[in-house]
């Protein structure tokens, strides 16, 4: 039986999916053949998790060697205090199996690293970076680039976050390659430069706008809804409750 096909208990969770004409029937059943995996259970992996199990992907991986503490949970609202030591991939998969018994959850229990990174991602034909390091995000970036996988990465900081969609290896409308992470970040700053969220700050509620935005890129790009924000840089001013779209492209050379 063709595995994207709906039951009639998924037909009645998805309904509020299926009568949009931008999804329907059709963009439902392709949530439910998707196969996203999501770099890090933390406070952009959270919302991201959520939502996309709720919204009927089939299969959704989460990477993450990190275990759960209390000071995750002013924010990693995937987690609760029973999760407290608990593997955030664990604690995760424990959580969504509860809000949607039909999604399959795949754990990682490891860093994302060079050696394993494209082992571990061509099993998925889209990728959500929720990750808390450059290191990390230039990996993920060109790995993706490599195995011509979507990438939907995001970033916050303190009270402000930024958003984009990564397809460089695709051509726009006019013909030419649509930009990659390193169009907008050429290199990693120097270390120390950028504080830590554990140094800095961030406010909890900010991770959830920004994360709930990462689970609409992929609603749309998995379903076809939409402009997805490819070759623009979303950002958001949680302070002045603001949002601001920067188109960019690629590099000359």
């Amino acid at each position: 039986m063709d595995s994207s096909h709906l039951d009639p208990d998924e037909v009645a969770r998805y309904a509020r999916h299926i009568v949009l004409a931008e999804i329907g029937g059709a963009g439902q059943q392709r949530l439910k053949a998707a196969r996203v995996l999501v770099i890090g259970a933390g406070g952009l992996g959270s919302p991201v998790l959520s939502y996309l199990a709720a919204a009927g992907v089939g299969l959704l991986g989460v990477i993450d060697d990190d275990e759960v503490s209390l000071s995750n949970l002013q924010r990693q609202i995937l987690h609760d205090t029973a999760s407290v030591g608990m593997a955030k991939t664990e604690s995760a998969a424990r959580s969504l199996a509860r809000l949607n018994p039909h999604t399959r959850v795949v754990t990682h229990q490891t860093r994302l690293t060079a050696d394993n990174a494209v082992d571990v991602l061509t099993a998925y034909d889209m990728v959500v970076d929720g990750s808390d390091n450059f290191d990390t995000r230039y990996l993920l970036a060109d790995t993706c680039e490599t195995l011509k996988i979507p990438l939907v990465t995001a970033a916050v900081g303190r009270f402000d976050g930024s958003l984009t969609v990564l397809t460089p290896y695709e051509k726009n409308a006019e013909g030419k390659l649509c930009p990659g992470y390193r169009d907008l970040f050429p290199e990693p700053p120097p270390p120390g430069l950028v504080p830590s969220c554990a140094e800095a700050g961030v406010v909890g509620a900010l991770t959830g706008v920004i994360g709930t935005l990462q689970a609409m890129e992929v609603i749309k790009l998995i379903t076809g809804a939409g402009e997805p924000l490819i070759g623009r840089l979303l950002l958001y001013d949680g302070l002045a409750a603001s949002f601001q779209t920067i188109r960019y492209g690629r590099r000359k050379g």
